[in-house]
């Protein structure tokens, strides 16, 4: 048996899905974020949501005030009934505006605004596709028959291929996949389409939400699936596949958000994002398939170059803060007041 690693060191790496928020909330996510990746795509739904390049732009301005000087934040708009194809072109003129993030309506937090039919946009999707944009999906269907647990097999079946077929030059990431059927879908689908994976579905399955009682800070959407669903997306991440790259859906709520009779839905890791894969990578002796998955995957996907500099972990044990304070509100993260094994090499 070979000897474990005690470091690992990797092109600096992206965060291909993540949510900031606003006001004091984003302040410190976006330090976190900055302080493991170069750069990170940072989903629109707020509230209200950035539908625009107008509205990306201050968001951005926001988002770089927050993280400092050597973070990049590059921004997806969020799509509704009422996108132009002005829009969409505005968009391909700026360079920080990758895409436009599907959210069927009702489908997740600030998701109301979202879209009711999204085989109803072909002609918007059709020009997402020649203007070299990416459509990012939250791949779950919201039709009250279906059972939360297959909303994501569902929606592809019935949304996500048939959009494929007919616009098969569009190129789809479905973020966070969280099962054997999205695993497939993005094998069987060729170089265009790809799937963003978050740490907290490599690491956890649904018996996480129930473990000695109901677990609010474990609940997120797409909701934590069976054991072998979490089998599937670790040999997916960690087998060295280019369509399958690093997104932490990393989402922070105020801990009273999630404490409540109506929780939200969301897992706040970008206070130890890239310590949480590489225990991941770690436990399935692939730590040399980290910095694929990490850090050049998701570039190349993007068409963009991979980052300058170099990230390096180190198997150093240290405990998770029990809480983030953030202005008046606190945050509870992933592992609050447990031991990871793994931190970054300048803590």
């Amino acid at each position: 048996m070979m000897a474990k690693r005690d470091s690992v060191s990797i092109t600096r790496p992206d965060d291909w899905h993540v949510h900031l928020r606003r006001g004091e909330i984003m302040e410190m996510a976006a330090r976190h974020t900055a302080a493991r990746f170069a750069r990170a795509m940072v989903m629109p739904n707020l509230s209200p949501p950035v539908r625009t390049v107008a509205e990306a732009r201050v968001y951005r301005d926001e988002i770089a005030a927050a993280a400092g000087k050597n973070f990049q934040p590059l921004l997806s708009l969020y799509l509704t009934g009422d996108t132009g194809r002005d829009e969409v072109a505005r968009a391909a003129e700026d360079d920080a505006i990758v895409g436009f993030k599907l959210y069927p309506a009702g489908a997740t937090t600030n998701s109301d605004a979202g879209v009711r039919d999204p085989l109803k946009l072909m002609p918007l999707m059709e020009e997402i596709a020649a203007r070299k944009l990416v459509l990012q999906v939250h791949a779950e269907t919201t039709a009250p028959e279906v059972d939360v647990f297959d909303r994501e097999a569902v929606f592809i079946e019935r949304v996500l291929a048939p959009l494929h077929r007919e616009v098969p030059e569009l190129k789809i990431v479905l973020e966070h996949a969280t099962t054997i059927e999205a695993v497939q879908f993005v094998r069987d689908s060729g170089a265009g389409v790809a799937a963003t994976i978050t740490a907290h579905h490599l690491l956890l399955n649904r018996n996480e939400m129930f473990r000695g009682g109901l677990r609010p800070h474990a609940y997120c959407l797409p909701v934590l699936k069976r054991e072998r669903h979490r089998r599937a997306l670790l040999e997916a991440a960690c087998g060295g596949e280019p369509s399958f790259f690093l997104g932490s859906d990393s989402a922070p709520h105020p801990r009273g958000a999630k404490e409540s009779a109506c929780g939200c839905a969301g897992i706040y890791t970008a206070h130890a994002a890239m310590e949480l894969y590489a225990e991941v990578f770690d436990a399935m002796d692939a730590l040399d398939k980290l910095e694929g998955f990490a850090s050049h995957h998701g570039a190349d996907f993007y068409g963009m170059p991979h980052n300058a500099g170099r990230l390096e972990l180190r198997r150093k044990a240290r405990t998770v803060e029990r809480v983030y304070a953030a202005g008046d509100c606190e945050v509870v993260p992933l592992r609050a007041g447990q031991t990871l094994a793994w931190s970054l090499a300048q803590e």
